[in-house]
C-alpha cells in the first residue's frame, strides 16, 4: 500500500465518520425536540420532515462527492498508466484486400443498361 492510498483510506473513514456523527446529532436534536413539543403534530410533522431532508442530503451529498473523487482519481491514474509507452506488437497482420467489382476490370464504371 503506497503512501497515496493510506491518506486516501484516512479521508474516506474520517470523512465517513464525520457523516455518521452528524447524522446521530440531528437525529438526537430532532428527538428531543419531538419530545418537548408534547403532542402538537404539526410541529412534530415538521420537526422529523426537516430532520430527515437534512439527513439525507448530509450523506448523499458525502457520497456523491466520494464517488466522483474516486472517479476522477481512477481517470488520473489511468491516464498516467497509459503514457508510458507500450511494448511494440512482435509481429504485424497485413489488412485484408479490397473486394472487386462483380462485373468488368477493377474500378472500372458499371455497364449502361439498355432499355
Amino acid at each position: 500500500m503506497t503512501q497515496d492510498d493510506g491518506l486516501e483510506l484516512a479521508r474516506a473513514r474520517y470523512g465517513l465518520f464525520a457523516v455518521l456523527a452528524s447524522n446521530l446529532a440531528i437525529a438526537g436534536v430532532a428527538v428531543i425536540g419531538v419530545w418537548r413539543l408534547d403532542g402538537d403534530k404539526a410541529v412534530i410533522v415538521g420537526v422529523l420532515t426537516a430532520a430527515f431532508t437534512a439527513v439525507s442530503s448530509m450523506t448523499t451529498a458525502y457520497l456523491g462527492i466520494k464517488a466522483i473523487s474516486n472517479t476522477a482519481r481512477s481517470i488520473a491514474l489511468g491516464e498516467r498508466h497509459e503514457r508510458t509507452p507500450a511494448p511494440a506488437p512482435a509481429a504485424s497482420v497485413p489488412a485484408p484486400a479490397a473486394p472487386e467489382p462483380a462485373s468488368g476490370a477493377p474500378g472500372s464504371a458499371p455497364a449502361p443498361r439498355l432499355p
